[in-house]
């Protein structure tokens, strides 16, 4: 099998840390790649990047991806130098202890390991426990609270060290897949746009949005500002083609087959159309979900933006999400960013779903 080069500005996004509130890592990332492509960049109170090509065109497209991740935030430091702290977006207890971290301090990286007690001290009732929060700590080798405090403060975020790599052909594992390959696809495609010859009708805003894990709160104050007339958000869905996944409540969405279209009560239904016409006039393979409420994604708040936006899902195909190993096929990730080219080029003056 041929090597798989990654593109550079999704690598780039994957290594940069930004658990919600702390997406400064993220936005440099997305600064240095998108900005030069934009006709006008901005950002805001809440730490969206807003980057829009064709500021006269209409109607106005919204693509938004979310740039920031999970992580940890410390609350408390022991007289013994250890640290505790409390979860940023939904972390699965399970897997949280035995993995080093990098702490964002001051002094800059700080590395440390989560801990609990281990299995050999525990009764046989405590083993079958999952460990509460307040129960697991951040050893970074300190030995008072003097010498920790030194070092990192309350308030202070760590994320897993858990770095992007590919294993086979273009299937990747990283911590935060969720969700650096939806800011990478909005991104990337404004920056093919502003390369396209061909004249957009659209005004094309893609938009780096933040705090999507604990509330979709980037993209309620974004989607006022850019007041689009349609929009997609990115994001990442569940692959359900691993071993104990029931496809009668899970349905049937597969990794390396295509992004995925959502259809439901949080999706426009010419939008929708509209996106399954890119995806087949540019022979992208898709697949198709279903969702019968607002879906966990920024495209939930999109939807009810001031007087309501024509609104559409497009996910990317993942296992194992909210872990430290996230697994992604990036030939999926650029079938995105080529469906959403193809969407935007096809829209018309005056084209804004209503329906």
């Amino acid at each position: 099998m041929p090597a798989y080069h990654a593109p550079q500005f999704l690598v780039d996004l994957l290594h940069a840390r930004s658990p919600s509130g702390y997406e400064s890592e993220a936005h440099a990332v997305f600064d240095h790649y998108v900005k030069p492509a934009a006709d006008t960049y901005a950002n805001d109170a809440l730490g969206n990047r807003i980057a829009t090509l064709n500021p006269d065109g209409d109607p106005v497209l919204m693509l938004a991806g979310h740039l920031d991740e999970l992580g940890l935030i410390i609350t408390y430091i022991n007289k013994d130098g250890f640290i505790y702290f409390d979860t940023i977006g939904g972390h699965d207890r399970t897997v949280i202890s035995g993995r080093r971290v990098i702490i964002q301090s001051e002094n800059g990286p700080i590395k440390g390991v989560t801990g609990k007690r281990a299995i050999h001290l525990m009764d046989e009732g405590d083993r079958k426990k999952v460990p509460e929060i307040h129960e697991i700590w951040i050893d970074i080798g300190a030995r008072s609270k003097k010498e920790a405090l030194e070092r990192v403060a309350i308030g202070d975020v760590a994320t897993y060290d858990h770095e992007f790599e590919l294993f086979h052909g273009s299937i990747g594992a990283a911590r935060a897949f969720d969700n650096k390959v939806g800011a990478y696809v909005v991104g990337e495609t404004l920056i093919r746009l502003a390369k396209e010859k061909k004249k957009l009708a659209a005004r094309v805003v893609s938009v780096g949005t933040s705090q999507e894990e604990i509330g979709v709160r980037g993209a309620t104050t974004a989607v006022y500002a850019v007041n689009p007339h349609l929009a997609v958000a990115i994001d990442v869905g569940h692959a359900t083609d691993h071993p104990d996944c029931d496809n009668r409540k899970y349905g049937e969405t597969k990794l390396g087959a295509g992004p995925i279209l959502c259809r439901g009560a949080n999706i426009n239904p010419k939008v929708f159309q509209r996106l399954l016409a890119a995806a087949k006039k540019a022979k992208i393979p898709y697949q198709v979900e279903a969702d019968p409420r607002p879906t966990g994604t920024d495209a939930r708040a999109i939807q009810m933006g001031r007087g309501g936006v024509a609104t559409g899902l497009v996910s990317i195909p993942l296992r194992y999400m909210h872990t430290p190993s996230e697994v992604v096929d990036l030939e999926d990730v650029e079938r995105c960013v080529k469906l959403l080219v193809e969407f935007a080029k096809g829209l018309e003056k005056g084209d804004y779903a209503h329906w």
